[in-house]
C-alpha cells in the first residue's frame, strides 16, 4: 500500500508505505483495511510535521469511526487535498477509503462522505460509526482468527503463519493497531536513508550487450531449417503459408 501527497509536476511532498508500519509495531497484515488506515494516518501526520502543522491539526487522536472534518484554526489552514483513486477499486468498504479515513483523522482536509465507509447502510442511509471503528481496529480479523483456531487449526496455521511467527494471537489485534497509531503520532518522520558505500553500483537486470561474434556463436546450427523467403497466399476463406 502506497500513499502520496503532492505529486504535481513530479514533485512528491511526502510518501508513506505499509512496509514502514513494522517500525510502529504493525509487522504483519500489511495489505488489509486496518493497515490502509494506518498508512493514511502516517501520511497525514508526516505531512503536517514537515510543514509545522502537526500541533495545530492533531485530528482524531482516539479512533472512534465518527465523521470528522477539519476546521481552520489560527492563521494557517489545514492542507486541502483531493483523493485520486487512480485504478483502485472504489466499491463500498474498499481499502482506498481506509487510507482516506486515516488521512482525515490525521488532520488533512479532504472532501468526502461516509457513504463508502464500512458501516454505512445504503437502504436506511444511516452510518454506523462503531462498525467502522471495529473495522479500523481489525475486529473482523481477530474474529476470523479465533473461528479458524477453534474449528480448523491446520487452516489457521497456514493462513495466519506470519501472525503466529510474530506471536500475535486473536485477542492482541486491537491492541496492536491502537499502539501502532500512538507510535505513528509520536514519530511520523521517515526513517533515515542508508548511506551508500564507496563504489556502490545498483543492481541491474538488463541483459549484457553481446558482440557480433557472441551472437553468431549463440545461434543454434543443428536441427534448423535454412532461412527462406515466406510467401503468403491469400484465398477467400483462409491464409496459406508456404515456405520455399
Amino acid at each position: 500500500i502506497n500513499a502520496e501527497y503532492g505529486k504535481q509536476w513530479y514533485q512528491r511532498r511526502v510518501r508513506a508505505r505499509s512496509t514502514e508500519l513494522a517500525r510502529y509495531g504493525i509487522k504483519t497484515g500489511l495489505t488489509n483495511y486496518p493497515a490502509s488506515y494506518a498508512v493514511g494516518l502516517l501520511l497525514a501526520r508526516r505531512l503536517n510535521q514537515k510543514y509545522g502543522l502537526d500541533e495545530t491539526y492533531t485530528g482524531v487522536e482516539a479512533v472512534d469511526g465518527e465523521e470528522y472534518y477539519v476546521e481552520k484554526e489560527g492563521e494557517r489552514g489545514a492542507f486541502y487535498c483531493v483523493l485520486d483513486t487512480g485504478l483502485s477499486k472504489t466499491s463500498s468498504g474498499a481499502r482506498i477509503f481506509g487510507v482516506l479515513k486515516g488521512a482525515v483523522d490525521g488532520g488533512l482536509d479532504i472532501p468526502h462522505s461516509s457513504k463508502r465507509f464500512p458501516g454505512y447502510n445504503g437502504e436506511s442511509g444511516e452510518y454506523d460509526a462503531a462498525a467502522h471503528r471495529a473495522r479500523i481496529l481489525g475486529s473482523h480479523i481477530s474474529t476470523y482468527m479465533q473461528t479458524l483456531l477453534d474449528e480448523d487449526e491446520d487452516a489457521y496455521k497456514r493462513q495466519f503463519a506470519t501472525y503466529k511467527k510474530e506471536g500475535i494471537m486473536p485477542d492482541m489485534i486491537e491492541d496492536m493497531y491502537t499502539k501502532g497509531h500512538a507510535a505513528i503520532r509520536a514519530d511520523p518522520s521517515p526513517s533515515a536513508k542508508k548511506e551508500k558505500t564507496e563504489g556502490y553500483k545498483p543492481k541491474s537486470y538488463k541483459r549484457a550487450r553481446m558482440s557480433l561474434q557472441q551472437r553468431k556463436k549463440s545461434r543454434p546450427t543443428e536441427g534448423c531449417f535454412p532461412r527462406s523467403p515466406l510467401i503468403l497466399l491469400f484465398t477467400s476463406d483462409f491464409f496459406i503459408f508456404n515456405i520455399i
